[in-house]
């Protein structure tokens, strides 16, 4: 990136092939809208291009792009109206192959995972997401939100356990309905 700063723009297509499908994946799964993600990465690398001369030496290069997913992601969410989202609705399905029944099961809890994460709030989810999928440590994560480790972590534990409750509200329905 140092370099893309320092005016060879070539070297940007050698920094989206190592990172495009790992924004892609991140903005998908606070999204849940392939399209939408596809447009959001090339908007963090135009975003790249543009703001290119506040990248530092000293800091890393995966905290400062993830900080501007986190300006994209939060551009996008500013401008569309919140929806729910139902399992329906959810583009990722298993396919309709035969499947062993320990796949089946595995990609069912998958599915309802995706769900139950799309219903947390942008906040706890893109928190999971930097955390996971980013595969950001604490520290990066909390130089991006302007924080503490110890901040992060607690977050962390606290969305994790909203998302449990988000995850099982379908089973504890079942049982009290029941």
């Amino acid at each position: 990136m140092s370099q893309v700063r320092d005016g060879d723009l070539e070297k940007l297509g050698i920094l989206f092939e190592r990172h495009h499908l790992r924004l892609f994946n991140f903005f998908l799964r606070m999204t849940g809208d392939r399209a939408a993600s596809e447009d959001l990465v090339q908007e963090v690398f135009v975003r790249m291009l543009k703001y290119r001369k506040s990248f530092r030496e000293r800091g890393e290069f995966t905290s400062w792009m993830f900080t501007l997913a986190r300006n994209v992601s939060a551009d996008y969410f500013g401008r569309r109206p919140r929806a729910t989202v139902t399992d329906e609705e959810l583009d990722e399905r298993p396919s309709g192959d035969p499947l062993p029944l320990e796949q089946l099961e595995l990609a069912e809890s998958l599915e309802q995972l995706r769900g139950a994460l799309l219903k947390l709030p942008e906040e706890k989810r893109e928190l999971l997401l930097l955390t996971r999928s980013g595969g950001l440590t604490y520290e990066q994560i909390a130089a991006i939100l302007g924080c503490s480790a110890g901040a992060v972590k607690v977050r962390v534990h606290r969305a994790l356990r909203h998302l449990r409750q988000v995850f099982r509200a379908p089973e504890m329905e079942a049982q009290h309905g029941a």
